[in-house]
């Protein structure tokens, strides 16, 4: 689950933060929703400004970086590690994401979303909506619960029982679905972007060769055998179109901080589509965050300190407004 995936990054950071420069205390959120320190002992979330100075949320998922906890930190008036509420939000919701990049005229695969409440209507109309967007020909489909990370719920159709049956699947975890076209002869390319909304950077680009048809939540974390190839080999054009996107991506979606892009390339043609946007990427082990600032030049201990430091900048420029309650 998420909530696992979360605790493997928290980890990560753990073991790469410069214990010389942080006093560092643990506090982890169960699945049962109890806040409680590294003995076990139950902490009030509302008690955090008495004891902490910044606030790193290694939460994947959702109420994690869908701008729940993000908006409880501003309220408590607290710095924290990565995007703001807005973009955390949208971020989180495949369907708004799509929806402003798209008004940006960033490169998408043709999508088609709808509710639960117009499926459970009148499951005829979807179905002949969908066959409207997406002809028998443009099979396989894949179908996706709108918020959800680590590609939790996802399935691939590949003909009308089987997008019926997903599309069922979706909606256990979520009330919006979108549905996509698979890219032929895919390769999945991933950018990592740190700093400021007004001057990110993008990282080298690496490319993850699923050992399944596609990179699903099992292919990322539950004894995968994945391969992770960085740099991606792309052409230098490619690779700096790539980029650019995804520079152009994190700041039309309000980022700030951190993100990781993810792409998919078609190998045949090279036309390259933005796939999702990550606003806290996973710190794990084996996650491409972490590496392609590293096969950048970035150290792992270096990376954190300049989120770090990037939280306490935006916290002092909105301290600096001239706010309304």
């Amino acid at each position: 689950t998420e909530h696992e995936i979360s605790l493997i990054s928290a980890k990560g950071i753990l073991a790469n933060l410069n214990r010389r420069k942080y006093q560092v205390k643990v506090l982890t959120i169960t699945q049962d929703n109890r806040w409680v320190d590294e003995q076990g002992r139950g902490v009030d979330p509302f008690s955090l400004p008495t004891f902490a100075d910044l606030v790193f949320p290694i939460l994947h998922g959702p109420y994690g970086e869908d701008g729940t906890i993000q908006g409880l930190l501003e309220l408590l008036r607290l710095p924290y590690v990565g995007c703001g509420v807005t973009a955390s939000a949208v971020c989180m919701d495949k369907v708004l994401q799509k929806n402003v990049c798209q008004s940006y005229s960033i490169p998408l695969v043709p999508y088609f979303w709808f509710t639960r409440r117009e499926w459970d209507h009148d499951q005829e109309q979807v179905l002949k909506s969908l066959s409207q967007k997406f002809p028998s020909t443009n099979f396989p489909l894949f179908v996706k619960p709108a918020n959800q990370g680590s590609s939790v719920g996802i399935t691939k159709a590949h003909h009308q029982t089987e997008l019926i049956s997903g599309i069922e699947t979706a909606l256990i975890r979520d009330t919006k679905v979108v549905v996509e076209i698979a890219v032929s002869d895919v390769r999945e390319i991933e950018c990592a972007v740190l700093d400021p909304n007004d001057s990110p950077q993008a990282s080298v680009l690496g490319e993850i060769i699923p050992d399944r048809e596609f990179y699903d939540y099992s292919a990322k974390y539950a004894d995968s055998q994945s391969q992770a190839i960085i740099p991606a080999q792309l052409s230098k054009k490619l690779t700096e179109q790539i980029q650019s996107v995804a520079i152009k991506a994190f700041r039309v979606l309000d980022c700030y901080g951190l993100a990781r892009l993810d792409f998919l390339v078609n190998g045949a043609t090279s036309e390259f589509y933005l796939n999702e946007v990550n606003t806290m990427p996973g710190f794990t082990p084996i996650s491409m965050y972490p590496k392609l600032w590293e096969a950048t030049g970035l150290a792992y201990s270096d990376l954190l300190d300049r989120l770090i430091e990037l939280a306490f900048a935006r916290f002092r420029e909105k301290s600096a407004l001239n706010l309304i309650h």
